[in-house]
C-alpha cells in the first residue's frame, strides 16, 4: 500500500527532498531514498529532481513513526538586529534550529526564518548552533555570501562567544580552562577549549561564564561532564540524581545552559550583542539566591 501525494497549485518549484522534508521528518525522507521508496510521475526520481504544482508523488515505505508534536508555549525568537544580511536572534529554549530525526522543518527555528523571509526573497541560513534546550544568541545570514564569510569567522576562531552555565557541585577554583578532544566531523577526535570564571556560588552548584575557542557538539556540556562538574538538569551527560532533585526544587525543565553575548566583525565595525537570561533560567536563580547561602565575587 503506498501513499500519493499530489504537489500542491501555489507550491513553488523546488528540489524533491526539500519539498519531503517540509512534511516528514528528516530520517524518514531519507529512507526513502535509500530503499528507492518514492516515485515521480512514475518515475524513481533522485533527491535534487524539481517537483512542481500537479506532480504526483507515490511513496512505498510506510511512514510507521509517529511524528515529534510542536512544544507548546515556546515563546517566538526574538530579534536582537537585523539588516540586509544578517539577523541575530535570541532563541527561547525547547526550540530546535533544524529538522531532525523526528521533528519537521518547518517547527525549528530554520523553518520559522524561512516562512517568515519567502517574501523577500531571503534565504535563511544558520553558521552556528544551540542545541534543542540551549536558549540565547544565534546569528543567522540572510544570503549563501554572507553565510560563508560567517561559517568561516566561527570555525577560525574569530567570533566570541559568551554562555551562562549552572553546574553541580561547588567548583574550587575562580576561573579555568578544561583542554582535551572531543569527537569532530566523522568521528575524528579534534582539540577542543573551553575557558571559565566563577560568576556565583552557591550551596551545591555554580554558576560559571563559560568562553569556547572551539565549535564542538555539545563542547560545554562534555568538557564539565568530563572535568566532574555536569551542567545541571543535562539529561544526556548531567548527573541524573542530582537532577531529579532539582527539577523537583526550582521547578526548571531544561539544561541550564545560555549563550549570553556574542561579539564579531561585522561591516567594518566590532559588534557586541548581548540576551538577558531566560525567564525559566531568572526564576531558577532567584530561587537559589532565597534558599542557598552563596557566595557572590562579581
Amino acid at each position: 500500500m503506498n501513499e500519493e501525494i499530489v504537489v500542491p497549485g501555489g507550491e513553488s518549484p523546488k528540489k524533491l527532498e526539500n519539498f519531503l522534508k517540509k512534511r516528514f521528518p528528516i530520517g524518514y525522507v531519507r529512507k526513502l531514498f535509500r530503499k528507492n521508496g518514492v516515485r515521480l510521475n512514475g518515475q524513481r526520481p533522485k533527491p535534487d529532481a524539481v517537483v512542481r504544482p500537479g506532480d504526483r508523488l507515490q511513496l512505498y515505505v510506510p511512514f510507521e513513526k509517529p511524528l515529534k508534536a510542536p512544544t507548546k508555549g515556546i515563546s517566538a525568537p526574538q530579534t536582537i538586529f537585523e539588516d540586509a544580511k544578517l539577523i541575530v536572534l535570541d532563541k527561547p529554549a525547547g526550540l530546535a534550529v533544524h529538522e531532525g530525526k523526528n521533528i519537521l522543518k518547518r517547527d525549528t527555528l530554520l523553518g520559522i526564518l524561512e516562512a517568515r523571509y519567502q517574501s523577500e526573497g531571503a534565504v535563511p541560513r544558520l553558521v552556528h548552533r544551540l542545541d534543542q534546550d540551549t536558549s540565547g544568541l544565534l546569528v543567522v545570514a540572510k544570503d549563501q555570501q554572507t553565510a560563508k564569510e560567517l561559517e568561516s569567522r566561527f570555525e577560525e576562531g574569530r567570533v566570541d562567544k559568551e554562555y551562562l552555565a549552572l553546574v553541580v557541585g561547588r567548583l574550587p577554583q575562580s576561573e579555568g580552562r578544561i583542554d582535551f578532544p572531543l569527537p569532530g566531523r566523522e568521528g575524528k577526535a579534534v582539540r577542543a577549549l573551553t575557558r571559565f570564571r566563577i560568576a556565583k556560588r552557591f550551596s551545591d552548584t555554580t554558576l560559571v561564564r563559560v568562553t569556547i575557542e572551539t565549535g564542538r557538539m555539545h563542547q560545554i556540556r562534555l568538557h564539565f561532564a568530563r572535568l566532574g562538574y555536569p551542567v545541571v538538569l543535562d539529561d544526556q551527560y548531567g548527573d541524573f540524581t542530582f537532577n531529579r532533585t532539582f527539577r523537583k526544587a526550582y521547578a526548571l525543565k531544561r539544561q541550564f545552559l545560555h549563550a549570553a553575548k556574542i561579539s564579531l566583525e561585522y561591516a567594518g565595525k566590532k559588534r557586541i550583542w548581548t540576551a538577558p537570561l531566560a525567564d525559566d533560567l531568572k526564576r531558577a536563580m532567584a530561587a537559589l539566591e532565597r534558599g542557598s547561602a552563596r557566595r557572590n565575587i562579581f
